[in-house]
C-alpha cells in the first residue's frame, strides 16, 4: 500500500541485491516476465493506475511513482536494491539513488532510454500527448514507430494491446511528467553525473541522433556509466531479447 492505494508486485527468486523492475508510463510489469535471473530476487511492480495495482483517486506524477517504489522496497524488506528501469522509469531509479544512497541502491540498470537531452521532435510528441485534440494521433504515431520493422509478435502485442489499453488521461499525464523531468534535469546523464552510480544502459534503436557514439564518448570519461548496444529491432529488449538482457544484467552485477 502507498497512501491507501494498493500497489501490486511480484516477488520471485532469492539473492542480494534484489532487482526492482520498473516499467515506463502506460506499461505494465509484464514487460519483465521473460527475464531469467536465477541467482537474483526479482521484484516487479505495477504503478498506481497500471496493471493490477489500484487506480488513483487523484492526479499523480513521478513523485507518486517514487512513493510506489519505496512502498514496495520497504514491504519486501530487501536490504539492497538495484532498479531495472525501462524508458522514463529511469527518473524514479535516479531518485531512489538520491534518496537511499549507495548502500541501499548500489547500482542502476537502465533499459532503452534517451539518456542525453531530449530531441525536439520527442518533446513535440510529448506536448501533443497533452492536447485532447491530438493525443490519439500522437500515441498512434509512437506505436507505429515502435512497431515498424519489428518481427516479434510479443512486442507488437505488448504495445498495441497492453499500452493501447491506456486512455487520454494517462498518456497526457505521461507527456506532462516526462517533459517536466527533462526540463528540470536537462538529461538523465546530467542527473546521474553528480551521483556517479555504477550504471548499465542496455539500448537498441534510438530516436536520438548519434546515441551510441554519444554514450561511448561519455563513458570514456565517466567509467561508472556502461552503455551496451543490443542487436534488437524494438525499443522493448526485455520482451524481445530477455536472455541477452538477463545475461548483461548478471554480468554487470558480478563485474
Amino acid at each position: 500500500m502507498c497512501g491507501g492505494i494498493g500497489i501490486d508486485y511480484t516477488d520471485r527468486g532469492a539473492g542480494e541485491p534484489a532487482l526492482l523492475c520498473l516499467s515506463g508510463w502506460c506499461a505494465n510489469a509484464s514487460a519483465f516476465d521473460r527475464l531469467d535471473l536465477p541467482k537474483r530476487r526479482v521484484l516487479s511492480l505495477d504503478w498506481r493506475g497500471h496493471g493490477k495495482s489500484d487506480a488513483s483517486p487523484r492526479d499523480f506524477g513521478h513523485h507518486d511513482l517514487l512513493g510506489d517504489a519505496i512502498a514496495v522496497i520497504e514491504h519486501s524488506r530487501a536490504a539492497a536494491i538495484v532498479p531495472v528501469a525501462t524508458a522514463q522509469a529511469g527518473w524514479v531509479a535516479i531518485e531512489l539513488r538520491r534518496r537511499f544512497g549507495p548502500t541501499r541502491i548500489p547500482r542502476i540498470v537502465l533499459v532503452d532510454w534517451i539518456v542525453g537531452p531530449a530531441p525536439p521532435p520527442f518533446l513535440e510528441g510529448l506536448a501533443a500527448l497533452q492536447d485532447p485534440a491530438h493525443w490519439q494521433a500522437a500515441r498512434d504515431g509512437l506505436f507505429a514507430m515502435w512497431c515498424k520493422g519489428v518481427a516479434d509478435a510479443r512486442v507488437v502485442d505488448f504495445v498495441q494491446r497492453e499500452m493501447g489499453a491506456y486512455g487520454q488521461a494517462m498518456w497526457a499525464r505521461a507527456g506532462r511528467e516526462i517533459s517536466a523531468a527533462y526540463r528540470q534535469e536537462k538529461s538523465p546523464l546530467a542527473a546521474l553525473s553528480p551521483l556517479a552510480p555504477p550504471t548499465l544502459h542496455l539500448f537498441g534503436p534510438s530516436t536520438a541522433p548519434n546515441a551510441a557514439a554519444v554514450q561511448r564518448a561519455f563513458a570514456q570519461s565517466n567509467p561508472w556509466f556502461v552503455p551496451v548496444e543490443l542487436d534488437v529491432q524494438s525499443h522493448f529488449p526485455t520482451i524481445e531479447a530477455p536472455e541477452r538482457v538477463s545475461a548483461e544484467i548478471e554480468r554487470f552485477l558480478t563485474s
